[in-house]
């Protein structure tokens, strides 16, 4: 698989690990820090991004972006994701949205928002879960949007709606449809601006890991907004989350082998200067095992991320490939970091090394974008039905 990028791509691989080890690690205790410092920060980055040529990448041309092919961008992903803060310092954090933005959005919509977003200016959050029904099932979203005249009236309560306390706008899933219509076809998206008269956002929850993440709970209620701000048509929603999960999950994969690789880096170096029981750490039998298991974690992660990112270029249906990935890829990341922690033993729970957060952070890998048990029953079902739908017998 090292033929997927051209030697132009290669190169600009090679300046975008530079940027996020060279400048964008260093300046993580400030952006972690928060306040007016972290904003400034952060600002300071982009800027440079932009200077250097590395700003959205993934974004298409037309639109802005540097039309950087998906698979391209798939492994850049495992470079911007040795930080945390690689997306929003190079500007990817908007792809997705930008994307569904261009697809499905109307000239006005187009206008309004997705320049300013792909530049950085704004951002943008999804309302999709929901406190009171499991998130790992969208039929069951009870927010709704009623059309009264020319105007949404949109009641919803929803929450892990990142950045919508800094966003301009928020994309909301809620019931349009009838009862009767098919449980995929009863949810709309509505772009709803986070000014409008009756969005409250009723706080920014404290999670595990993301203490910077802005992960928001949000209500409205009797929110109007016009009628043209249908992002697709009706019933279109669960179809165009499902657009924006698909390569999204795919990326997300992808920055957990960023830090799980960075975790790896923090565990051989730490081990070949670690002196302990008459030899260096890296000569005894247990820290061995970590690193070659860690080692070999890592590398079927990468495959088989890199083997669903393949087969969702060439079109096919990636929810079996994408589901292995998904679940076995988190389930990865933690255990290459609890590894780096213990070999580092008491300073890998200190916040002297980044582990300690970053094990926090990657407790949440099990969860979002559909918890491990979903994907684990989505690959269940269907290999158990035909087991010559696995990607290996193809």
């Amino acid at each position: 698989m090292d033929d997927l990028l051209t030697s132009e791509q290669e190169q600009l691989r090679a300046d975008v690990r530079d940027f996020i080890d060279g400048s964008v690690i260093p300046a993580e205790d400030a952006l972690y820090g928060g306040g007016l410092n972290g904003l400034a920060t952060m600002e300071k980055l982009k800027a440079e991004a932009k200077e250097r040529g590395l700003w959205a990448l993934g974004h298409p041309k037309e639109i802005g972006g540097g039309g950087l092919p998906f698979m391209a961008m798939t492994l850049m992903n495992a470079v911007i994701g040795r930080s945390f803060f690689g997306q929003s310092a190079i500007g990817s954090w908007s792809m997705q949205d930008s994307i569904m933005l261009n697809l499905y959005g109307t000239d006005e919509q187009k206008a309004r928002w997705l320049g300013p977003l792909v530049a950085g200016e704004i951002r943008s959050s999804i309302g999709m879960t929901e406190p009171e029904v499991a998130g790992s099932d969208p039929k069951l979203i009870q927010s709704t949007a009623v059309l009264d005249g020319d105007e949404w009236v949109i009641n919803a309560h929803k929450w892990f709606t990142t950045g919508a306390n800094i966003a301009a706008f928020t994309t909301v899933f809620a019931v349009t449809e009838p009862d009767d219509a098919p449980p995929h076809r009863r949810i709309s998206s509505i772009l709803v601006p986070t000014d409008s008269p009756g969005y409250e956002v009723v706080r920014v929850m404290e999670t595990m890991g993301e203490t910077v993440g802005a992960h928001c709970e949000i209500r409205l209620t009797d929110v109007r907004v016009p009628a043209d701000h249908l992002l697709g048509g009706r019933g279109e929603g669960f179809l165009i989350s499902q657009k924006r999960l698909g390569p999204g999950r795919i990326f997300h994969c992808m920055r957990w082998l960023g830090q799980a690789i960075r975790a790896f880096e923090l565990m051989c170096e730490y081990s070949t200067r670690r002196f302990a029981h008459g030899s260096m750490l890296s000569e005894k039998g247990e820290i061995q095992r970590y690193i070659a298991e860690s080692a070999a974690d890592i590398q079927a992660h990468r495959l088989l991320t890199l083997d669903a990112a393949q087969a969702f270029d060439r079109g096919e249906d990636t929810r079996l490939q994408v589901s292995l990935a998904k679940f076995r890829g988190a389930q990865i990341l933690n255990d290459v970091i609890d590894r780096a922690i213990q070999v580092h033993g008491a300073l890998g729970i200190t916040a002297d090394t980044p582990l300690e957060r970053m094990y926090r952070e990657a407790r949440g890998a099990r969860i979002y974008d559909g918890p491990d048990e979903v994907h684990r029953m989505v690959v269940a079902r269907k290999l158990a039905k035909d087991p010559g739908a696995a990607p290996w017998a193809s």
